[in-house]
């Protein structure tokens, strides 16, 4: 059995290798879907042509984190299926209004026939996808062209449980929710519920859990932990690894307004506005800012990064600084982070030179974290960009979760910060 379980994680390991060649190609610069390709039992659907991405209407009233649907898939890798047990889930969460939704994820683990109850939980956390439902990575996992599955195939090769989310709206109806922080950890939290209640998973309910992402996947992964005391207590988390976070949404949009990350800017306007309609997106845009965000609110990264490159906020808006009405405001005041703390040790890389985030606004988090008596390990990066640190952090990032599900103490740069 050891030698089969070496195989097994040799093989996922070369495919780790050969796929970051994919990764470093740039998330920004991800492809479209390509043609589907089967899978053993037919052609994957889009979620918008797959029932099992429907929200049940009325929604049932269960408890968040409860399983609405699930089945058996497979995913690939390189064109291959990956040596993995793997699941969908459509589970029941909560929207930035604290108002019941349904969330769908994958969760998947090496088929090396270790007891499934003796392994620990990460809940992978993508970054940047799209808005429309065909970026979810519950269908490209399918496809085998996540750009992330790298990332996702080196924790299923160390022998973790790892739990997928697609976050609100990719997967089910869109436009995703891009940017807004507490739906998005609330979706976090209730996809390690789901993992948890998965009786074919077969996990036990104090399973050592963990969170990890990089860019929105850090936005995710930090905003679930700043809420996973109030939110999901009975989890056992021991340590969230985040890199690339958005820590402030006014100072990023300034920060890329104009430049050649700009389309990011219109897509989180559009994902704030499905999250709080409040902000009245529309009475905000021209003519030409409304033709945008409907053409945007279908599109994936790769389309929408380059399309709308090198825009202002003016060539789209009727007010000169959107950013400083007052409903706006209010909005992105209830998606900074750092208002609360965090009850868990965190392990927090950042690029010194990454073209989307404040360099201050990474160490302002951090100093609050450490001032609250958690222990962080915090780690810059002087050779890599925003891009290339999603890969390049990753191995640490690895380590130091594999540590936490060792029971190792957990290292500390706080007096040094």
């Amino acid at each position: 059995m050891g030698t089969s379980r070496r195989s097994l994680r040799a093989l996922v390991s070369g495919l780790v290798a050969a796929l970051l060649v994919i990764l470093t190609g740039g998330l920004a610069r991800a492809a479209q879907p390509a043609q589907e390709v089967p899978d053993g039992s037919g052609y994957p659907l889009p979620p918008s042509q797959d029932a099992f991405y429907r929200i049940p209407n009325p929604l049932p009233d269960v408890p968040a984190g409860t399983i609405l649907r699930s089945r058996a898939v497979v995913v690939r890798g390189l064109g291959l299926p990956m040596p993995v047990r793997t699941w969908q889930v459509l589970y029941r969460s909560t929207d930035s209004h604290g108002r019941p939704n349904a969330v769908s994820g994958t969760v998947g683990v090496l088929d090396d026939g270790r007891p499934n109850a003796e392994r620990p939980l990460v809940v992978y956390n993508v970054g940047s996808h799209g808005l429309g439902p065909i970026c979810a990575p519950s269908y490209l996992l399918r496809l085998g062209i996540d750009q992330e599955e790298p990332l996702m195939a080196a924790a299923v090769a160390r022998g973790w449980a790892v739990m997928v989310t697609d976050y609100e709206g990719l997967g089910t109806p869109g436009p995703h929710t891009y940017g807004a922080g507490p739906t998005t950890g609330h979706a976090v939290l209730d996809g390690a519920r789901a993992a948890l209640h998965l009786p074919a998973l077969g996990l036990r309910p104090g399973t050592p859990t963990a969170l990890w992402g990089y860019s929105e996947g850090g936005l995710a992964s930090t905003w679930a932990a700043e809420l996973a005391s109030s939110y999901a207590p009975e989890l056992n988390l021991v340590g969230t690894a985040a890199g690339g976070i958005p820590v402030n949404l006014e100072h990023v949009a300034r920060r890329i307004d104009g430049g050649y990350l700009s389309g990011f800017l219109l897509a989180a306007a559009v994902g704030l506005n499905r999250a709080y309609p409040e902000l009245r997106l529309d009475q905000i845009l021209n003519a030409t800012g409304r033709r945008a965000a409907a053409d945007i609110a279908s599109m994936c990264v790769g389309q929408f990064a380059t399309t709308y490159a090198f825009k202002h906020m003016a060539d789209y808006t009727s007010v000169p600084d959107p950013l400083a009405l007052p409903n706006v405001r209010a909005v992105l005041a209830a998606n900074t982070l750092g208002r609360r703390s965090v009850s868990a040790p965190m392990h927090i890389y950042e690029s010194t030179n990454d073209e989307f985030m404040s360099l201050e606004d990474v160490r302002g988090l951090v100093a609050g974290y450490c001032a609250h008596g958690i222990a962080v390990d915090y780690a810059e990066d002087t050779m890599s960009e925003h891009v290339w640190l999603a890969g390049q952090g990753a191995f640490a990032a690895l380590n130091w979760l594999g540590e936490r599900f060792a029971g190792a103490t957990a290292p500390s740069t706080c007096t040094r910060t």
